[in-house]
């Protein structure tokens, strides 16, 4: 079958080429997507490139133009036949069976993939799935390749899972602090995206995670320090680009503040113009110069910044007035998703695209009617509220970052690239050794760890078991005791979940019976939650408890109280955290690293438990 696929890509590969040189837009000879290191942005695109876009945007229809716009989600693992139940789903809600009819009705410039819509399922369906999607793109009247995007952060936040290499997450590295490392992962997963035909990564997150409360942002953040975070930005942007795809960094000016999810509210943002420059900027500034093709704005209100009090996507000021003059960016500009209520709760649905690109948006992402969000915009420029040549500024950006990726040149990925490239045992060995780097131990009472598998070798692996941020590993108590056998433990694994019950509880206790030492996987523990109930109840008898945090770091003020020995933050619960954070219990390596964030005290947040910077060692 892949011998199969790669004969017939090269064949629609060689007609693509043909097809972009007929429309006078072959790129130059060796610049190719791999190569393509550059920026986005308009000094950077020769005069005579542009001037073959500019004839190729002159050639458009205004349908075409504003399709380019859009980039929109699609149900199905293939973009001419998918299953039924997601045909189904797309008639639904698009109105149309499949990726390639929606391309061919609304011409969008780009389509966002999720595990949830079925387009993940494996390296080489994705890989056809992408080659499908360019086809129907190259069939379309201007003949214009896709944007392909998806929200690859990696961490809690991950739609590609394996086989594919899944690194640790933005605070897993912030933790690490090595920016060669933060460069290397962006590097590896960047070309894993390339060789599946996913061109547009929405990542790195450059907020600043300065709220501990924080809803949505939390470990997709690299910690605290504006200037920290900017350092691994711009390692991350420089990784991603280097391998030849687009890189995103948001939400700006900045979601690191908030304590409501804009997924379901409008957060509103109390910094002042100062501190906004302080705290929030510095991670956008740094993604700016490090060359990133593409800012995500966020649907968050900051009244310092635009005193109407508009969500930052729909805000020129923010939008036009800080991030295009002041900061100087000239490259494209996306949309949070505008499914999400953040952006819906002031103006209307078919408000939305024309406000966004008035205030200096690009691309309008994933609006819940395709049709409302599209007939919209063609009804806004033919009455003149918004100018064709306002439309050809941004179909320029984007047309510009298409030539830059070689999509014109290469649109086609092979079987054989995703075979040479996915999941490769070097990938998979270098997250391990990253992963290694970033393990934080914050208490280790009467030195337990490293724990001896001669004194302590039969364990009870019990706590929450969230589902898989990508589909595919876990769940962590099974991950977790499989790691402990692989190092010479007998681990035996118990999910007790994120609020435990009673029974859970006892079923736990009586499991410990017996046991040389327990290891509990911690969820966000809250001020009312049963896990802190569950630790306790394990202290009591007498075996040593480790708990170890999946997912934020500041379980342990919660925990405080609880009688357990030492504590671990591992900042996610993919499989190469959790045995990472297994080979530091185990002594296999030692822990090096270091918090992003500081820890504060739960009965109160004035006073600092462990300040940024703290880590034990063994």
């Amino acid at each position: 079958m892949h011998h199969r696929t790669s004969r017939r890509t090269l064949l629609t590969a060689t007609a693509a080429t043909a097809v972009a040189a007929a429309a006078g837009m072959a790129t130059a000879p060796g610049a190719s997507a791999a190569q393509g290191t550059g920026t986005a942005h308009s000094g950077h695109t020769s005069a005579a490139t542009t001037r073959r876009l500019k004839r190729l945007i002159s050639r458009m229809s205004l349908e075409e133009k504003v399709g380019q716009l859009f980039v929109m989600r699609v149900y199905g693992h293939s973009a001419t036949d998918p299953d039924q139940a997601d045909i189904d789903s797309n008639l639904a809600e698009i109105g149309v069976r499949t990726a390639a009819e929606m391309i061919a009705k609304y011409h969008v410039g780009g389509i966002i993939y999720f595990a949830w819509a079925h387009n993940t399922r494996d390296p080489h369906q994705i890989a056809e799935l992408s080659n499908g999607i360019q086809r129907a793109g190259l069939a379309g009247p201007s003949r214009i390749p896709l944007l392909i995007s998806t929200d690859q952060e990696h961490g809690i936040v991950c739609r590609v899972g394996e086989p594919a290499t899944l690194m640790p997450g933005a605070m897993a590295l912030g933790a690490g602090g090595s920016r060669s490392d933060a460069r290397r992962a962006g590097q590896i997963a960047g070309a894993e995206l390339a060789a599946l035909g996913i061109n547009q990564n929405y990542a790195p997150d450059a907020d600043v995670n300065v709220n501990p409360a924080n809803p949505v942002i939390g470990v997709r953040s690299f910690g605290s320090d504006p200037q920290s975070v900017a350092g691994m930005v711009a390692a991350q942007v420089k990784g991603y680009q280097s391998a030849g795809i687009a890189s995103t960094a948001k939400h700006f000016p900045g979601h690191g503040d908030t304590s409501t999810d804009s997924h379901t509210g409008l957060p509103v943002i109390g910094h002042t113009r100062e501190q906004w420059a302080e705290l929030d900027a510095p991670p956008f500034r740094a993604a700016v110069a490090a060359g990133i093709d593409s800012i995500m704005t966020a649907h968050i209100v900051v009244p310092a910044l635009d005193p109407a009090e508009d969500p930052a996507t729909l805000s020129k000021p923010i939008l036009t007035g800080i991030l295009r003059e002041e900061l100087g960016y000239d490259g494209v500009v996306v949309t949070d998703s505008l499914g999400m209520q953040g952006v819906r709760t002031k103006y209307g649905d078919e408000r939305v695209p024309v406000l966004a690109l008035q205030a200096g948006v690009d691309q309008l992402l994933n609006p819940p009617s395709l049709d409302v969000s599209w007939n919209a915009l063609l009804a806004a420029v033919k009455s003149g509220e918004v100018s064709e040549a306002r439309l050809d500024e941004s179909i320029l950006r984007i047309l510009r970052l298409k030539t830059k990726l070689g999509l014109f040149d290469r649109p086609f990925v092979s079987g054989h690239g995703v075979d040479r490239t996915v999941g490769t045992r070097a990938h998979l060995a270098a997250a391990d050794r990253i992963a290694e780097r970033t393990t934080t131990l914050l208490a280790n009472e009467g030195r337990l760890l490293p724990l001896s598998r001669r004194s302590h070798r039969n364990l009870l692996v019990v706590g929450a078991d969230p589902a898989s941020p990508s589909g595919t590993t876990g769940p962590p108590t099974k991950t977790l005791a499989e790691a402990f056998d692989e190092l010479g433990f007998a681990a035996t694994a118990l999910s007790t979940g994120t609020a435990p019950t009673k029974a859970a509880i006892d079923a736990a206790v009586a499991a410990a019976r017996g046991k040389d030492a327990v290891v509990v996987g911690t969820y966000n523990v809250s001020a009312t939650s049963s896990q802190r109930t569950l630790v306790s109840a394990l202290a009591a008898t007498g075996v040593p408890v480790i708990t170890v945090a999946i997912r934020n770091p500041y379980d342990i003020a919660r925990l405080a109280d609880t009688g357990h020995r030492a504590h671990l933050a591992a900042y996610s619960w993919t499989d190469v955290e959790l045995r990472a954070a297994a080979r530091v219990i185990a002594g296999r390596v030692r822990p090096e690293g270091k918090l992003p964030v500081p820890v504060q005290r739960a009965d109160d947040p004035s006073q600092v438990l462990y300040p940024v910077g703290y880590g034990l060692k063994y």
